[in-house]
C-alpha cells in the first residue's frame, strides 16, 4: 500500500527586492552627496544671491527625496518606531529649513532719533517667497544708552522705542542687540553702528524747504572721521564736520555714549573752478546763506543702525530638533534596557555541555 502522497509545498515568497538604483539612492553616500550639494548652493549664493533660492530648493529636495527612499528600502527603519520618528523629524528639519530660507529676509537700516521708520532697507536679502510687509511697519527710536568699559569695550545697548499696535494702542519697549522688537513676525535688533545726526533744513531759492538728517560715520568706531560730503538739491557741494573732543569717551576709563557739549559744525564749500574755498561754522539754531539757498542747523540728534530678520521656521526647527533628540534618546534607551533572550547563546550551550561531560 502506497503511502499517501503529500502535495508539494511552495517555498515562502520573499518580499520583492527594490531596484538597485533605488537602494543606492537611499544610501548614506547619496546623503553625503546631498549635503555637499547644499554646501555648494550656499557658497554660490554668497556671490550670486539670485541663484541662492534655486540652489537651496534643488539641494533640499534632493536630501528630502533621499531620506524618503531610505525609509522605503530599509524596512528596519519602519519597524523601529523611535528610528522612524527620528528620521521623520530629520525630514521635517530639511523641509522646514528650506521653506524658511525661501520666505526669510535679512536686512539692515539706519534710523534718526525721533523719525518714524518707513520700512525702507539700506540693503537686504529676501527669499523668493517672502511676503513683503515691511511697508506696514513703523516705529520711532527715542534715544539709547550704551556704557563703555576701559578700552572702549561696548556694553549692552538699551534703545528706547515706541510704536502703535494693530489696535491703535501706543506701545513702548527697550530693545538691544539680543532683545528684539517683534512687529508682524519681523525681529528688529540694534547693531553696533550708531552715531550723530545733524538735523538740517535746506530752503532752495524760490523753492520749498526740506528737512532731513545727515548720518555722520559711526561713533566711536570712527571718532576721528566725523565728516561727510553732501550736496543739497540745487545747492553747492559741501563738506561738513562735527569736531568731537577725544575725551568725550575716554578709552582709558569707563564712559557712556552721549552728545558732545560743543555741537558746532564746520562747513566748507567752493574751491572749484578757481573759486576760493570758504570755511564756515554753524551752531545749532543758526543759518547760512549759500549759493542756491539757505541752510538752517536745527539740532544735533543721534542715529542707530538696526538689523531686521524674518524667519517663521525658527520655532518649527526648534520643535523638530527637540523631537529628533527625544526619538534618538528613546532608541538608545530601548537598546540599553532591552531584556536578554531566554535561550542561552551557542557559546554558553557549548560550555554547559563540556561541564556535564567532565
Amino acid at each position: 500500500m502506497n503511502p499517501p502522497s503529500s502535495s508539494p509545498t511552495s517555498p515562502p515568497t520573499s518580499p520583492p527586492t527594490p531596484p538597485a538604483w533605488l537602494a543606492h539612492f537611499g544610501s548614506l553616500r547619496t546623503a553625503l552627496a546631498g549635503m555637499a550639494l547644499l554646501g555648494v548652493a550656499v557658497l554660490i549664493g554668497r556671490f550670486r544671491s539670485d541663484w541662492l533660492g534655486v540652489g537651496l530648493i534643488v539641494a533640499l529636495l534632493f536630501l528630502a527625496l533621499n531620506l524618503l527612499v531610505a525609509l522605503v528600502v530599509h524596512p528596519s527603519l519602519r519597524r523601529r518606531v523611535p528610528l522612524l520618528v527620528f528620521h521623520l523629524a530629520l525630514l521635517g528639519l530639511v523641509l522646514a529649513s528650506g521653506l524658511g530660507r525661501m520666505t526669510a529676509l535679512d536686512g539692515r537700516f539706519e534710523l534718526t532719533e525721533g523719525v518714524p521708520w518707513d520700512g525702507v532697507l539700506m540693503d537686504g536679502v529676501a527669499g523668493r517667497w517672502h511676503p513683503d510687509r515691511l511697508g506696514q511697519l513703523s516705529f520711532v527710536h527715542s534715544g539709547f544708552e550704551i556704557d563703555y568699559a576701559p578700552g572702549l569695550k561696548r556694553g549692552p545697548t538699551r534703545n528706547r522705542v515706541h510704536w502703535t499696535d494693530a489696535d491703535g494702542q501706543p506701545q513702548d519697549a527697550v530693545i538691544g542687540d539680543h532683545h528684539p522688537l517683534v512687529l508682524r513676525g519681523y525681529r528688529i535688533y540694534t547693531s553696533p553702528n550708531k552715531g550723530y545726526a545733524p538735523l538740517l533744513r535746506w530752503t532752495p531759492a524760490g523753492g520749498e524747504a526740506a528737512i532731513g538728517a545727515l548720518h555722520l560715520p559711526s561713533y566711536p568706531a570712527h571718532a576721528l572721521q566725523q565728516s561727510l560730503d553732501w550736496q543739497p538739491p540745487g545747492g553747492p557741494a559741501l563738506w561738513l564736520q562735527l569736531p568731537v573732543d577725544p575725551s568725550l569717551i575716554d578709552p582709558d576709563r569707563a564712559g557712556r555714549f552721549r552728545l558732545p557739549e560743543d555741537r558746532t559744525l564746520v562747513i566748507r564749500h567752493g574751491g572749484n573752478g578757481g573759486a576760493v574755498e570758504q570755511r564756515l561754522t554753524l551752531a545749532p539754531g543758526g543759518s547760512l546763506d549759500l549759493p542756491g539757498g539757505r541752510l538752517d542747523y536745527l539740532e544735533l540728534r543721534t542715529w542707530m543702525g538696526y538689523r531686521v530678520s524674518y524667519d517663521l521656521s525658527l520655532l518649527w526647527l526648534l520643535g523638530l530638533a527637540m523631537l529628533a533628540v527625544v526619538a534618538l534618546g528613546w532608541h538608545y534607551a530601548r537598546q540599553f534596557t532591552a531584556a536578554p533572550s531566554r535561550g542561552a547563546s551557542p557559546a554558553r550551550a557549548v560550555d554547559a555541555g563540556a561541564l556535564e561531560a567532565r
